[in-house]
């Protein structure tokens, strides 16, 4: 029987989990202050990922419209934070 570290084996488990997107996401929630500034971070009510696509719901109309102009922006910041292409789009609700 193989031995394995425990940190392989947690890696290797969310890698094939279906908990692997709401793990990102909890990820990107922690750094998303970081990666946007207090006032979007503020005023965002909830992040998710599903099929690559970062979803970001706001209430707040002026923010969804210029969170819609970052977009790409976004995109580029999460992936470079996460040390990978996690997310290819994102959705603004």
């Amino acid at each position: 029987m193989a031995t394995f570290k425990i940190g392989d084996a947690l890696k290797q488990f969310v890698q094939t989990s279906k908990l692997k997107n709401g793990i990102r996401a909890a990820q990107i929630e922690e750094v998303w202050l970081e990666i946007m500034g207090t006032t979007i971070a503020k005023y965002t009510d909830k992040i998710y990922i599903f099929n690559q696509k970062l979803f970001i719901e706001t209430s707040v109309g002026p923010l969804k419209n210029e969170l819609g102009f970052q977009k790409l922006q976004i995109v580029a910041r999460v992936n470079e934070k996460m040390g990978e292409n996690i997310i290819t789009d994102v959705v603004i609700k």
